[in-house]
């Protein structure tokens, strides 16, 4: 618990001034981020990140992430979903080029994890682009939802929600991290300048928390897949960047599906 709380605290020093920050600072705290997070994603597959292949995915990661500001309006996305039909093409013509050594099954886990990885931490640019406030909002009500599901689960859970996944997670866990979103949402709609309507807020709250809890699932079902504890170990105490950031990759982007912002 000691190194679980020395970490938290040590990451909570590096993040959150560089999220007040925002701007380069941030985007480059982000970039390394995500590099990490890929990383941590090919490596349980035992997979090599410096190879021809690992390369060419962190690209391609790299350019996902780019802020959409940086471009023209509608530009960037146009580069971005040419980029990743080249990126297609090219690790389908190396699976014929490797007399499939690398296979379709590589070439499909590579690309669904640079979009993954990808497009969760492009939007959690985007959104604070979009102003500090709206993603401090989002990251309370998933760092509550995690801390309320845990909780309320720990004291008060008995039916297991998703045990083939992740036995220790429980229906009123789920209950209670939904109802302590709920409380951060009304927290923010009462001392911030949150500009949403209350109603709308609170049904935004409980989509955003289901969202996070299903991001923390996936998590768990493709460590589980691939036998591991923790995505990684940079963070003792807590795993990897993605054991931390699951929740966000899935919430992140459906902030700006929805139009929230």
């Amino acid at each position: 618990m000691k190194q679980r709380v020395v970490t938290a605290i040590t990451a909570m020093i590096i993040f959150l001034p560089l999220l007040y920050i925002g701007g380069i600072p941030f985007i480059i705290l982000v970039y390394a981020m995500a590099t990490i997070g890929l990383y941590e994603l090919l490596k349980m597959r035992h997979y090599p990140f410096f190879s021809g292949q690992g390369i060419m995915s962190m690209i391609l990661l790299w350019i996902i992430l780019l802020p959409g500001t940086w471009f023209e309006s509608g530009h960037g996305a146009d580069i971005k979903i040419k980029a990743v039909i080249l990126g297609v093409l090219l690790f389908l013509a190396y699976t014929v080029l490797s007399k499939n050594k690398f296979n379709f099954d590589d070439a499909g886990f590579i690309m669904l994890s640079v979009l993954y990885v990808g497009i969760g931490f492009h939007f959690l640019i985007e959104t604070r682009e979009a102003g500090l406030t709206y993603l401090l909002f989002i990251l309370f009500v998933v760092w509550g939802t995690d801390s309320g599901a845990y909780f309320v689960g720990k004291s008060l859970g008995k039916r297991k929600l998703w045990p083939e996944i992740s036995p220790n997670k429980t229906i009123g866990g789920s209950i209670g991290g939904i109802f302590i979103a709920l409380l951060i949402a009304l927290l923010f709609f009462s001392f911030t300048t949150l500009d949403i309507p209350l109603l709308q807020l609170l049904g935004v709250t409980i989509i955003l928390s289901v969202f996070g809890q299903l991001g923390d699932l996936a998590q768990s079902a493709f460590k589980r897949h691939y036998g591991v504890k923790d995505s990684g170990n940079i963070m003792p105490g807590h795993g990897g960047i993605l054991d931390r950031c699951d929740s966000w990759l899935f919430v992140l982007p459906l902030v700006h599906l929805l139009q929230i912002i």
